[in-house]
């Protein structure tokens, strides 16, 4: 069978394939697995459980689901309503909880919804974790009765301790500032425009009114044109947009240009450099980062460390080596001096905050790096487990010594289906495309 757990939870259309029974059993394992459930009896302390949720309509259902089956299985439960990711996992440590529970399909459409489960601290749970819960799903439980059943009572009023939490992380106020907000009509639509506020910047929101049927539609950072329109048309020093549970942020400048994760990452990294507050001089990146990033840290003395594609592998390097500010292309940022995840506000806050306390622009210091011309080629009905044959290797050979320092190639299987991704970076889009070219049809005709 298929592994019920992706790379970022259980993920599905809500009420076809995340239905109410299989939310039910999931608290119910994982409240077993990362919850002790039954140490009431043998302790006198019920465990704790935290639940958040993004605004789609399916997550009403869910939570109730969610939270019927922890409460059923004798944890305590707190319900956070409608916040973002990394509150839900700041309020997981902050409260002391023994897990917390997010539901939330990022930046999927709305008919999609999903479950995330946090471990004790916050953080995201392994795979080996996760696999327990999924082992242990139908189990036969010995439920507790009477006074042994779980509390529920609501917690909405800790949205404020999130956003004083990430206020305080900031060396500078934004005063000044003149910041459009796109919310992705998601979890971010409340905290986000009211943090931006009380740090000093004069803010217009937009996707901020979430109905549970338009989170992400034409809004937030897969859907940048409406902000970069409002900036130029305000004259807004610049603007910021989520997805929508918000752990991801990109921006734009005062023209409208995009500034992606990438470009994100070298500016904070670059200004936590020169405040000698980078660990170890260095920032940990995905293989899928551009390469003029990685040259932009080379040239400011910054080591760049690179993972697998995804935010949970950048964190479990981060952790492991003990580096503190990581991330990914699409706007996923850790900064792990104050957070266990990727955190789009508090992104955000920081950039800011470089902008403000430097007085230079946006656009002035994303000039910190130059991205590279990057063609991928996805080339389908491959047999992807060939990705590393003869042939093809001595192809990607042959085009890396044509591309020397100034180019790079990168040949990934996916990981859901029959394909083979082809990616090319150099110095000129032509160039790329011609490599890129060259090596798919490697591809379709060595990995049949």
């Amino acid at each position: 069978m298929a592994r019920l757990f992706g790379t970022d939870g259980v993920r599905g259309v809500a009420g076809r394939d995340l239905t109410a029974e299989l939310a039910m059993d999931l608290s119910v394992a994982a409240a077993h697995v990362l919850g002790d459930a039954g140490a009431f009896a043998a302790t006198g302390r019920r465990p704790v459980a935290v639940v958040g949720r993004d605004p789609r309509a399916s997550g009403e259902f869910l939570e109730a689901a969610v939270v019927a089956g922890l409460a059923a299985s004798g944890v305590d439960v707190l319900r956070l309503g409608v916040l973002p990711t990394p509150a839900v996992a700041h309020l997981t440590a902050a409260l002391g909880a023994d897990l917390g529970v997010m539901l939330s399909a990022s930046h999927n459409p709305a008919p999609d919804n999903g479950i995330k489960f946090l471990a004790r601290g916050g953080f995201k749970l392994s795979d080996a974790v996760e696999d327990e819960i999924e082992r242990r799903l139908g189990e036969e439980w010995s439920f507790p009765v009477g006074s042994g059943v779980g509390r529920v009572r609501d917690a909405y009023g800790e949205a404020d301790r999130y956003i004083s939490h990430v206020l305080t992380t900031m060396g500078a106020p934004l005063d000044g500032l003149s910041v459009v907000v796109d919310c992705a009509h998601g979890a971010a639509h409340m905290v986000a425009p009211e943090a931006l506020v009380r740090a000093g910047a004069r803010v217009e929101a937009i996707g901020a009114r979430p109905d549970g049927l338009n989170i992400n539609a034409g809004h937030g950072s897969t859907h940048l044109d409406k902000l970069q329109q409002i900036v130029i048309s305000r004259g807004a020093d610049l603007g910021v947009a989520y997805d929508g549970d918000a752990d991801r942020c990109l921006a734009v400048d005062h023209t409208g240009a995009v500034i992606d994760g990438d470009h994100i990452m070298a500016i904070l990294a670059a200004a936590m450099h020169r405040e000698g507050l980078l660990a170890k001089d260095t920032v940990v990146a995905t293989v899928m980062s551009n390469l003029g990033f990685k040259l932009a840290m080379r040239d400011a003395g910054i080591t760049v460390v690179e993972t697998a594609v995804g935010d949970r592998y950048v964190l479990e390097r981060m952790k492991s080596d003990g580096f503190n500010l990581g991330g990914e292309q699409s706007g996923h940022v850790i900064m792990l001096d104050h957070a266990t995840t990727g955190d789009g506000l508090l992104t955000s806050l920081h950039l800011l905050g470089v902008v403000a306390k430097s007085g230079v622009p946006l656009k002035e210091l994303a000039a910190v790096m130059t991205p590279l011309p990057q063609i991928l080629i996805n080339v389908k009905d491959v047999d992807k487990g060939k990705a590393s044959v003869p042939e093809l290797v001595a192809a990607v050979a042959e085009a890396e010594a044509e591309l020397g320092e100034t180019g790079r190639v990168l040949i990934r299987p996916s990981g859901t289906e029959p394909m083979i991704r082809v990616m090319v970076e150099a110095a000129s889009e032509e160039h790329a495309t011609q490599v890129a070219g060259r090596l798919a049809d490697v591809v379709r005709t060595a990995c049949v």
